[in-house]
Order: C-alpha cells, then sequence, then structure tokens
C-alpha cells in the first residue's frame, strides 16, 4: 500500500468517525429533549435555582435552530482540515511524481511522460498530461492550455472554499430565527401569565441569546478559515504553475509540428465541402 492510498484510507476513517459522534451528540441531545418535554411542569420548576447548567442544556436552550447550526459547526471543521490536506505539497506537486516527469522530460520520452502523469490523479499530473497533448500545436498554445489548466485546478479548490464564506453568511441568519422565535415566546409568556412569571421569561430570553452567539460562535470560524484557506490556495497554485511551465521550458516545438500525444479524442475534420469536388476514388 503506497503513501497517497493508505491517506485516502485514513481520511475516509476520519470522515465516518466525525460523522458517527455527531450523529451520536445529536441523538443524545434530542433523547434529552424528548425526556425533558414530558416531564411534568413541577419537576421542572423544583430544579434547583443555584444549580449551574451544562453545556449540553445551555445548547437545548437554543431550540430547533441548533440543530442546523451544529451541522454547520461540523462542516466547518471538515472543510477546513480537508482543503488543508488538498493544498499541501505533497497532494498538489507530489515530489515523486515531479521527479518522474523531470526524468522522461530529460531523456525525451514524452508519450510514456503522459502514461505515467495519466496513472495518477494530482493537480501536477493533471497540468502537465493536458499540457503535452497541446504541444504539437506550438509554443504559445501549449503555454496556454497549461494556465488554462491550473485555472482549472484553482477552481476546484475553490469551489470548495467558497462554502465556508457560505456558512458565514447564513449561520447568523439561522441564530436570527431562533432570535425572532425566542422573542415571540418571550412577548407570549408576558401575555399568558404577565412579568410575574420570571421563569418561562428567562427562558425565553435565554432561547434568544444562545441561538444569536450560537450563529456567531460558528459564523467568526469559518470567515477565518475561508480567508486562511484562500490566501494558501492562491499560494499553492502559483508554486504549481511555476513547477508545471519549468518543465515546458525549453520544450522542442519545432519537433512536434502536427503530432498528437495523448488519448483525447477530437472532433474537428475538414469541412464537407472541401472533398465534394474531388473525385471518389
Amino acid at each position: 500500500m503506497n503513501t497517497r492510498s493508505l491517506f485516502n484510507r485514513l481520511s475516509r476513517v476520519f470522515r465516518v468517525v466525525l460523522l458517527a459522534g455527531v450523529v451520536t451528540l445529536f441523538a443524545g441531545s434530542m433523547i434529552e429533549t424528548s425526556m425533558a418535554q414530558d416531564a411534568p411542569v413541577g419537576e421542572a420548576a423544583a430544579a434547583p435555582k443555584g444549580e449551574s447548567k451544562s453545556m449540553m442544556d445551555t445548547l437545548k436552550q437554543g431550540g430547533w435552530v441548533m440543530w442546523p447550526i451544529g451541522a454547520a459547526s461540523v462542516l466547518t471543521i471538515y472543510l477546513f482540515i480537508d482543503v488543508m490536506l488538498r493544498t499541501s505539497n505533497n497532494r498538489m506537486s507530489p515530489p515523486e511524481e515531479v521527479e518522474k516527469a523531470q526524468q522522461l522530460f530529460m531523456a525525451g520520452d514524452y508519450v510514456n511522460a503522459y502514461q505515467v502523469m495519466k496513472s495518477t490523479v494530482a493537480p501536477f499530473n493533471n497540468c502537465v498530461k493536458y499540457g503535452l497533448s497541446f504541444v504539437g500545436k506550438g509554443k504559445e498554445q501549449t503555454e496556454e492550455a497549461l494556465l488554462v489548466e491550473v485555472g482549472r485546478e484553482n477552481a476546484r479548490m475553490q469551489n470548495k472554499i467558497n462554502y465556508l464564506s457560505v456558512i458565514g453568511v447564513c449561520t447568523p441568519m439561522i441564530g436570527l430565527v431562533g432570535t425572532v422565535v425566542g422573542m415571540m415566546d418571550a412577548f407570549g409568556s408576558l401575555g399568558q401569565s404577565g412579568a410575574g412569571d420570571t421563569a418561562a421569561l428567562s427562558n425565553a430570553i435565554g432561547h434568544v441569546l444562545v441561538a444569536t452567539a450560537s450563529g456567531l460562535i460558528v459564523a467568526i470560524p469559518a470567515f477565518t478559515f475561508f480567508y486562511i484557506l484562500r490566501n494558501r490556495l492562491l499560494a499553492k497554485m502559483h508554486v504549481l504553475e511555476d513547477t508545471v511551465l519549468s518543465l515546458f521550458r525549453n520544450m522542442p516545438y519545432e519537433h512536434f509540428h502536427g503530432l498528437e500525444i495523448g488519448e483525447e479524442v477530437t472532433y474537428a475534420a475538414l469541412p464537407n465541402w472541401v472533398n465534394e469536388g474531388q473525385p471518389a476514388a
């Protein structure tokens, strides 16, 4: 088992363990919430006033909006770890793949270089493979194709990072929904029992504060991770671009004129009217 397959397997195990932990946590929270709702009102009121609340009690006080906020927090952590690993040098430009490409280029074995680059999925390999398929069209088109492929790899990774921005925008809005619901409950309790029922009023206000704070607590790290990963990706893409272009810097394009390296299917042909005036064979 090579290092890459081991890493992918560990990554899948981490995702399963993380998902199982989240499901267990929220299932326990749901069970406790259901038990608390089924308990008589007198039992809830008889709780000691000086007893401090646990973290789980505080989260349950936030109401149903804690579910999407909790899911967003887990997704934030997952995206941050996943993109950090994907933008490492070993994943962007694996040293062993760079060395293979350099040796094959120096030996002039470009056909074999294409096949070797095709066998491994990595941004560096994708760029080199795509560039080799354009060497028969000249230097300008080859370098343009390399830059296009680098931009494509950047867009693939940026799409993952953009989800952090979405989380940073949406979680405060979800918390605001909890705030509105809590305020409705607070005014409802005031209308039913007046200002004398401080327990119901404080519970509704706690709902408001927990939901709002939870949305902000998730949004702030999400935006922070977004800018950290965006800047990291930009730096890594510059390194990838320099590494790929250095391979093609002294490419003898004059010897590749009209040749096709690669297995990409081309659908362009001569216009059908060109052969209309020629006699049939």
